[in-house]
C-alpha cells in the first residue's frame, strides 16, 4: 500500500456516511462491507500479479481505487470502484492517475498523490433530489419533536392532576392514567432514540478504524435497546387503547370481557400482551437482522410481529368504535327525536371525542407501510402519521382531563380550598 495515502479516503467512505446520516445508516453499512471486499480482492491481486522489470510506478491500493503497475510518463486509467453507492450511473466512468518519469505516481501541490476521480462521482441532480428529501426529513423530525414535547409536558400534568386528587380516583381514570403513562413512555422513548441515533450515526471520522467501531454491536447497543423500548411503548400504548375501547364497551352495552371493577385484567392487557410481541421480535433481530440499530426491515415477516397485534387491536378498536357511536346514536335521537342542530353537534362532538381516544385514525394508513408506498404519497403519509401520532397526547390529555367538567369542577374545589387555608394563615399572621 502506498504509505503517501491517508488512512481512509474522505471522498469516498466518509463522503458517504455524511451524506446518508442516521436515516441512511443501512447504505453505509453496505458500503463499507462491499469496500473491505474490494480491498481484500485488491490486496490479494496485489501479490499475485507478476512483478515487470525496469522502472515503474509501484502496484497499490489507496483506499478509494486499485491500482496496478505502470510505465513511466503513462495516464493510468481504472474503472470507478463497484461499492460506491451510485456505481450504477458510473458504470462506464474511469479514475486517473499518472505516473511520473521518475516512476513515482504524481503529487499535487499540496504533497498528496494526485487523482482524478470526476466521472465516478454522483450525478448532481441526484445529489439534489437527496439533499431536498433529506431538509423534508428533518423538517418532519422537528415537527414531530415539537408534538411529542408537547403531549409529554400535558400528559405530565394531566398525570398528576388525575393521581393528586382523591375523588378523581375510579376505574375510568385509572385507565385514563395508564394511557397517559403509556404516552408519556411512547414520547421519552421516541425522543431517546433520535437522541442515541444522532449520535450514533453523527460520530467523527478520521481513521479507517472510526467506520469499523460505529457500525460494531457494541457502539450500536444503545441505540439498540431505545428501539426495542420504542417498540414495547408503541404496542402498550394501542393495548390501552385497546382497554379503553373494552371499558367503555363494557360500560354502554355488555360487560363480556373483564370485570369493570378489577385494575388487574387491565393492566396485564395493557402492559403484559406487548412482551408477548416485542420478545420475539428481539430476539428475530438478534439471530437473523442484527444490524445497525435495528431501524431497517429488511425481511418484512419479522416487522409483522409487531404489525399484526396493532392491526388487530385498532380493527377491533374501529369495530367497538362503530357499535358505541351506534348506541350514542340511539340514545340521542331518543332525546332529541326531532334532530335538532343540538342533537347534530352532540352526536359530532362524541364522535370526535371517542377517535383519539381508540386510536381509530391509525386505520387511514394502517396497510400502506413506508415500504409498500413511494415518491409523494409515502411523504403524505409519513407527514401525517408522524404529525397525528406525535400531537395525540395533547389531544387526549385536553380532551380526558383539561376540559373534562369532573375534573375541572374538583380542581376548582381544590383552588377554592387552598385559597381558603391562605387567607387563614395571613389573617393568624
Amino acid at each position: 500500500m502506498d504509505s503517501g495515502t491517508s488512512l481512509l479516503d474522505v471522498s469516498a467512505v466518509s463522503r458517504t456516511y455524511h451524506k446518508w446520516e442516521s436515516a441512511f445508516g443501512k447504505v453505509l453499512e453496505e458500503t463499507y462491507r462491499k469496500w473491505l471486499q474490494y480491498k481484500d480482492d485488491c490486496l490479494r491481486q496485489i501479490q499475485q500479479d507478476p512483478h515487470p522489470t525496469g522502472l515503474f510506478c509501484n502496484r497499490s491500493f489507496d483506499l478509494y481505487a486499485c491500482w496496478p503497475d505502470a510505465l513511466p510518463g503513462t495516464l493510468v486509467n481504472v474503472s470507478c470502484p463497484s461499492y460506491l453507492p451510485w456505481v450504477h450511473t458510473v458504470q462506464h466512468g474511469v479514475v486517473r492517475r499518472n505516473c511520473g518519469l521518475d516512476g513515482q505516481w504524481v503529487r499535487d501541490s499540496e504533497g498528496h498523490l494526485w487523482r482524478d476521480m470526476s466521472e465516478c462521482e454522483e450525478e448532481q441532480s441526484t445529489y439534489i433530489q437527496e439533499l431536498w428529501l433529506k431538509q423534508v426529513m428533518l423538517s418532519f423530525q422537528i415537527l414531530y419533536t415539537v408534538g411529542y414535547t408537547l403531549s409529554l409536558l400535558s400528559l405530565l400534568s394531566a398525570l398528576i392532576i388525575l393521581l393528586s386528587i382523591r375523588k378523581l380516583h375510579c376505574m375510568r381514570n385509572y385507565i385514563h392514567a395508564n394511557l397517559f403513562v403509556s404516552f408519556i413512555l411512547r414520547a421519552v422513548a421516541v425522543l431517546l432514540k433520535d437522541s442515541l441515533l444522532d449520535q450514533h450515526w453523527s460520530r467523527q471520522i478520521n481513521t479507517h478504524a472510526d467506520i469499523g467501531d460505529m457500525l460494531s454491536h457494541r457502539a450500536a447497543i444503545g441505540c439498540r435497546i431505545a428501539q426495542a423500548l420504542m417498540q414495547y411503548f408503541v404496542l402498550a400504548n394501542h393495548y390501552w387503547f385497546f382497554g379503553e375501547a373494552l371499558y367503555l364497551h363494557s360500560v354502554l352495552i355488555a360487560s363480556v370481557f373483564m370485570d369493570n371493577n378489577k385494575c388487574l385484567p387491565y393492566g396485564l392487557l395493557g402492559w403484559g400482551t406487548p412482551m408477548m410481541f416485542v420478545i420475539p421480535w428481539i430476539l428475530m433481530k438478534l439471530l437473523k437482522e442484527n444490524k445497525e440499530c435495528w431501524a431497517i426491515n429488511e425481511n418484512m415477516n419479522y416487522w409483522w410481529i409487531i404489525r399484526v397485534p396493532i392491526l388487530f387491536a385498532s380493527l377491533v378498536n374501529f369495530m367497538i368504535f362503530m357499535k358505541i357511536l351506534k348506541v350514542i346514536l340511539s340514545k340521542l335521537r331518543a332525546d332529541n327525536q326531532h334532530r335538532s342542530p343540538d342533537y347534530k353537534l352532540r352526536l359530532a362532538k362524541a364522535t370526535l371525542t371517542l377517535i383519539p381516544l381508540f386510536g381509530v385514525h391509525e386505520l387511514v394508513f394502517m396497510f400502506a407501510t413506508d415500504e409498500q408506498t413511494s415518491g409523494v404519497l409515502r411523504l403524505i403519509k409519513v407527514f401525517v402519521t408522524l404529525f397525528l401520532n406525535s400531537f395525540q397526547g395533547l389531544l387526549v390529555a385536553v380532551l380526558y382531563c383539561y376540559s373534562n367538567k369532573e375534573v375541572k369542577e374538583e380542581l376548582q374545589k381544590c383552588l377554592r380550598g387552598w385559597r381558603r387555608r391562605l387567607k387563614v394563615l395571613c389573617c393568624d399572621q
